[in-house]
């Protein structure tokens, strides 16, 4: 294992880049069941910007500082929001509640990867920053980083965000088959995340947008 000054400086850059984009999407998970009417994330502190309120020490630091280390990328996840379905306003059914809390989190992540490139886009043109330089290299790992969180997350696999989402569509009489096949979805999901052929279903989109959305902004 080579740790070069240089690259343990690219691992911490590339943590710190997943802990902000973690924290804004359980950050988007908490305002929206607040916003519904749920007190429970705002009790618990997490109706915060703070990135510490929604680090989880293993996911969102640990592992990706291990896989930063032995070079096997760096991939995490944040402490989960817990909110309380029977406390959303009666003006939105639960299940609209459900998909809403589901895909506020992901969204956070397609903003701020939009956000982002734009930022960076702007600088570009104005000639402020160097395409191939240091800070144009962190940015760009930040927009794809997030939006390899945003279709991740829509995966229609529980405990993922997608997840959520397609049990709010399946009929009450498939419910129970549902569930059954969920049980196995901790295993589907680490498939995912570990092996390099089925990551191709979620980085592949990431990088076309990331692509598109630079070359719509009128850089790279």
């Amino acid at each position: 294992m080579d740790l070069t000054p240089e690259k343990i400086r690219w691992i911490l850059l590339n943590v710190f880049v997943l802990l902000i984009s973690v924290a804004l999407h359980e950050f988007g998970h908490a305002i929206m069941a607040h916003k519904l009417g749920d007190d429970t994330p705002s009790r618990q502190g997490r109706v915060t910007l703070n990135p510490l309120a929604h680090a989880d020490p293993i996911g969102t630091l640990l592992l990706p500082l291990l896989g930063g280390f032995y070079g096997a990328g760096g991939f995490g996840w944040g402490k989960p929001v817990q909110w309380n379905p029977l406390r959303i306003s009666r003006k939105v059914s639960m299940s609209t509640a459900k998909i809403l809390v589901a895909i506020a989190g992901p969204s956070m992540n397609l903003l701020l990867a939009t956000v982002i490139a734009s930022v960076h886009a702007v600088l570009l043109l104005r000639g402020a920053m160097s395409p191939i330089g240091d800070a144009s290299r962190i940015l760009q790992f930040a927009v794809l980083t997030n939006f390899i969180l945003f279709f991740f997350n829509l995966l229609p696999i529980p405990p993922l965000d997608g997840g959520h989402v397609a049990q709010s569509f399946v009929p009450y009489r498939h419910r129970d088959r549902f569930e059954q096949v969920a049980r196995f979805s901790p295993f589907i999901v680490l498939g995912f995340m570990m092996l390099p052929p089925m990551q191709i279903v979620f980085t592949w989109p990431a990088t076309f947008l990331m692509k598109h959305l630079y070359h719509l902004l009128g850089v790279l």
